[in-house]
């Protein structure tokens, strides 16, 4: 396993703010543009977001678990709650567009994985038959000089 800087956070929404910072941190470090710094700020505050509203029932105390672990390339963060998780079916990627849909077809639920989807190049999710949820991101680094 390579080295990864590593949080664990009450379930709460006032504990984002921190994750949101350690993520510009390792990220700036790891040589990630602005753009996709922010574009791996949202996707993974969504990831936090899902674990805080939906693993732990209202009023009962859980944690989140996030590790970054930037390696030559890329960076990989892992979010992962030991609360209730969920049935989940890997979509394939041409079938989560909402392209050429109306927003009603559009279902509320499954906006929060379309939108890590779209601003990740990879995204794993691994519901753990009622024992936790572990979404796994992952960011490319690309460098000006590739992009031509």
């Amino acid at each position: 396993m390579s080295p990864y800087i590593g949080l664990t956070i009450p379930a709460q929404a006032e504990y984002l703010d921190i994750v949101r910072l350690t993520l510009y941190g390792v990220a700036t470090k790891a040589g990630f543009s602005f753009e996709d710094i922010e574009d791996m700020k949202v996707a993974v505050a969504e990831a936090c977001n899902n674990a805080i509203l939906h693993a732990y029932a209202e009023g009962e105390p859980g944690i989140v678990e996030i590790q970054f672990e930037p390696s030559e390339g890329y960076m990989k963060i892992t979010v992962k709650d030991e609360g209730d998780s969920f049935h989940y079916v890997q979509t394939a990627p041409e079938e989560l567009t909402l392209h050429h849909k109306s927003i009603q077809e559009a279902s509320v639920g499954g906006l929060g994985l379309f939108l890590m989807q779209a601003l990740m190049d990879d995204v794993q999710v691994f519901a753990r038959g009622g024992q936790g949820t572990k979404v796994i991101l992952t960011k490319q680094v690309y460098r000006k000089e590739e992009i031509v």
